[in-house]
């Protein structure tokens, strides 16, 4: 492809295998040059973690588009650890945006610091790399078993949509990732909303059920009961409650909100602490 275009760096947390990837692709296409450097395997869940022990082996992986080729590598390692492969070593010229996705399930509220979507968006803005994170809801049971019988014809659209605005930006200042779910029922003529990230979870641990606590699976996960109660703002509700799509615009800055002085005033106390230590 021409390098005239721009280079649109492409990964997930589902692996390198994901129908929701090559729809991401598929949008990145659009938009510009794709590269895609992506797990080889199943990472959900991984956050923004790089943890010892785990390789950062990689490899080309054929990957056509329409009966184009798309330069792509697949690495022995998390979403992270694969856009920091990417920009350390792999891409031919740095990219102009990151797509992360399109994810199998939402990711919303206070459970996307689970998220290897999100983390490996986060790790793209900690890089200097203007990102994205893109989530479809989807049957509980795809999370970590991709179908093909998904439709990601909105995710496409919504991907492309706010691609394209990031491209034409800048965004705002602390404005680091945007963080887009679609509802499952989403088209592109769904209406969308920008939220804030919920202070609720959106997904609470259970107990697995006896058969899959014998595969030594311990902890299992449903939706938060009354999600109505969650904040009317929120990203929670807005696809849950509304069924709009969720804009999210995430910060790097994970510093307290709080009021430092009327902090300071409540660590350092009246006075001594009692006794010695």
């Amino acid at each position: 492809m021409s390098e005239s275009k721009e280079l649109i760096l492409v990964t997930n947390d589902d692996g390198i295998t994901s129908p929701g990837l090559r729809a991401a692709v598929r949008a990145a296409a659009v938009l510009g040059e794709p590269f895609v450097v992506a797990p080889r395997r199943q990472w959900s869940g991984a956050g923004r973690s790089m943890p010892p022990g785990v390789g950062w082996e990689v490899q080309p992986y054929p990957f056509e588009l329409d009966g184009r080729a798309v330069t792509a590598y697949q690495i022995e390692g998390t979403p992270a650890m694969a856009v920091a492969r990417a920009l350390l070593e792999l891409v031919p010229r740095p990219p102009a945006l990151l797509i992360s996705g399109v994810n199998y399930g939402e990711n919303l509220g206070s459970d996307v610091t689970i998220s290897g979507t999100v983390g490996a968006a986060l790790q793209g803005a900690v890089l200097g790399l203007p990102a994205m994170a893109v989530s479809l809801q989807t049957p509980k049971e795809m999370h970590n078993a991709p179908s093909d019988a998904v439709d990601f014809t909105a995710a496409i659209h919504f991907t492309c949509l706010f691609g394209r605005r990031i491209l034409d930006g800048p965004l705002p200042f602390d404005v680091d990732v945007l963080k887009i779910d679609l509802p499952a029922d989403a088209t592109p003529g769904t209406p969308w909303r920008l939220t804030r990230l919920s202070r609720y979870p959106y997904f609470v641990p259970v107990l697995a059920p006896p058969d899959q606590q014998e595969r030594r699976i311990a902890a299992d996960y449903s939706p938060v009961a009354q999600i109505e109660r969650t904040e009317r703002d929120s990203d929670i509700y807005a696809l849950a409650v509304d069924r709009v799509v969720s804009v999210t615009p995430l910060s790097l800055d994970l510093t307290s909100r709080a009021d430092m002085s009327e902090l300071e005033v409540a660590l350092r106390g009246a006075g001594p602490l009692p006794g010695r230590w």
